[in-house]
């Protein structure tokens, strides 16, 4: 599966962003991958933000718990990551991340998001 990122940019803190990331899952279907979003900031580890499963249950890092919400559209081949409330401590470049049960990763590019205090 190929995964093309979308939706970064320059925000004032307090504001809100939304990126996508659109799924070409050739020969499998979107609804079959759990997604997650990861960010990394600079000098630090990618961490994970944000988890929706196939089944749409999701999970969210304590960072952004309740400013964040995953969602998916199947019929679109696409993961949403609705950031609301941003801080500058959420500056970094996001990721989303396709997983097919359990043993199989798919990154993609990534899109920087900056939050300026």
């Amino acid at each position: 599966v190929q995964l093309q990122a979308s939706g970064g940019g320059l925000v004032q803190a307090g504001g809100s962003l939304r990126l996508s990331c659109v799924a070409s899952a050739s020969g499998r279907t979107f609804s079959g991958y759990d997604m997650d979003w990861y960010r990394q900031a600079p000098g630090k580890q990618r961490e994970l933000v944000a988890s929706i499963s196939r089944s749409s249950s999701t999970n969210y890092s304590d960072a952004v718990k309740g400013r964040f919400t995953i969602s998916r559209d199947n019929a679109k081949n696409t993961v949403n990551l609705q950031m609301n409330n941003l801080k500058p401590e959420d500056t970094a470049v996001y990721y989303c991340r396709a997983v097919r049960l359990g043993v199989r990763f798919y990154w993609g590019q990534g899109t920087l998001v900056t939050v300026s205090s």
